[in-house]
């Protein structure tokens, strides 16, 4: 991703190393603000900025992970209406930052790594659809 760079549908975006990735309305941004939670970039960062730039038309993916970065995000995230999919521990690499979620957020769906991918073609027809 490159700062300013617009959104694209389909699109998949990776930030550099040692940026905060953030969405904003229709466009991308980088940041080297503080780290949160010990990383840059910050999964509660990215999740955040989307949530208040799409509300509830935003679906976030918790996986695997050594510490709790990502549950503040996903809260905002359902707090604004979107979605929310934590990897199941069982299946993750480190299970510490799906367990912290799954204590602090109502995930949606809990999945195995191996089943999240059908689970967001299957949630992108369904709000195409609405």
């Amino acid at each position: 991703a490159e700062d300013k760079e617009p959104l694209t549908s389909p699109g998949v975006y990776l930030g550099p190393p040692d940026y905060h990735l953030l969405v904003e309305q229709n466009s991308i941004a980088l940041s080297t603000e503080e780290p949160v939670a010990y990383s840059r970039p910050s999964i509660d960062v990215l999740f955040e900025s989307a949530a208040y730039s799409y509300g509830s038309g935003v679906i976030g993916v918790l996986l695997t992970g050594a510490n709790q970065d990502g549950t503040r995000g996903l809260q905002e995230i359902k707090q604004r209406g979107g979605y929310v999919i934590v990897q199941d521990p069982n299946s993750a690499e480190s299970r510490f930052m799906p367990k912290h979620a799954m204590k602090h957020v109502l995930a949606d769906r809990v999945l195995g790594l191996e089943q999240i991918a059908a689970e967001l073609v299957t949630r992108s027809i369904e709000a195409g659809a609405a």
